[in-house]
């Protein structure tokens, strides 16, 4: 079974409630026809401007609890959540969904604002970030021994790159913990994590390679039971016959299935030169480290994309559905 599949298959089990807030677009309305003939989700649309709504009352004592820096007072938040992205991340919020998409329309900027607003960030998580799940189809790139199924697609993290333009060490490893956490819901398989640089275990010196081995220290704090490994060029982290002559004895060298970039630049350009040379699947981005899953797509998403990027979202939201009954969130 195809990563893809695999992935619409799995949400479909959580019995999952998920609302996508820019439903006046096209491509969403196409995207629901596909959730709800999959019966992926239960599935709630937004339209443009949110109209008086029986939840709207929780919504707003959300907002004047978590924001009162930003919301002056009642009659501002009654206005505020008629923002549709606003009010899909307040009903995720208050647990009248499982998850939010959003992004279709709207940048990048927008929906994490609506994210941090009434969502929030997961506990111990400061930094929200982003990844995209690359999917190889192509033999030539072959199969992570032991990570996923000989007949099974190659996925490769590849995290952050959408948000987080230079993120210091300790961002670094929050990201890392982030993507760890998701990669396990998502894909299934055990994180095995590279931090990339130009230099593999103190074969180049400078202050950007001394940053990746402080966000390496951290991480190893923050998620102990992790392999990982850093600084690691790209062909040390997922060659194995480079990583023996360059990295000897690293717990991923050769196997890494979660990439750390520096730098938003550099994740960036690699999972769209990955995506548009090597002809990967990216599924993405997905937004990490909230307390709560909402979803952030391309403005130049495809219908499938959205579906796909919905999956995971469900996906995101496993654990907290597994030890909620429904009905009592």
């Amino acid at each position: 079974m195809s990563f893809r599949n695999d992935l619409r298959f799995r949400a479909s089990q959580a019995g999952a409630t998920i609302v996508l807030a820019e439903g006046w677009d096209e491509r969403v309305q196409d995207a629901v026809t596909t959730i709800e003939a999959a019966e992926m989700a239960r599935v709630e649309t937004l339209d443009r401007s949110v109209e008086r709504d029986p939840r709207a009352d929780d919504i707003v004592e959300l907002l004047l609890g978590r924001r009162p820096d930003k919301v002056r007072d009642r009659a501002h938040a009654v206005e505020l959540i008629r923002n549709p992205l606003l009010f899909a991340a307040g009903l995720v919020a208050t647990g009248q969904a499982d998850a939010a998409v959003a992004g279709a329309v709207h940048p990048t900027a927008d929906v994490l604002r609506a994210a941090l607003w009434a969502i929030g960030p997961a506990k111990g998580i400061t930094t929200v970030s982003s990844a995209f799940y690359m999917t190889f189809t192509d033999p030539r790139f072959g199969v992570f021994s032991g990570s996923r199924a000989e007949s099974e697609d190659r996925v490769i993290t590849f995290t952050d790159s959408a948000v987080v333009p230079d993120p210091t060490a300790e961002q670094l490893a929050e990201i890392a913990a982030a993507a760890v956490h998701d990669r396990r819901l998502v894909v299934g398989d055990e994180p095995a994590v590279a931090f990339l640089s130009y230099s593999t275990k103190g074969s180049a010196a400078g202050s950007r390679v001394d940053k990746v081995r402080e966000a390496v220290g951290l991480f190893r704090k923050l998620c102990p039971d992790v392999a990982c490994d850093g600084e690691l060029q790209g062909d040390a982290a997922l060659v194995p016959d480079v990583a023996i002559r360059k990295a000897p004895g690293s717990p991923v060298g050769g196997r890494a299935n979660i990439l750390v970039f520096p730098d938003l630049d550099s994740g960036n350009i690699a999972y769209k030169l990955i995506q548009r040379l090597a002809g990967a699947d990216a599924v993405g981005p997905v937004i990490q480290g909230l307390l709560k899953p909402m979803a952030d797509l391309s403005r130049g998403a495809t219908a499938q994309d959205i579906v796909d990027v919905a999956a995971v979202a469900v996906l995101q939201s496993k654990r907290s559905l597994q030890n909620v009954p429904r009905g009592e969130k």
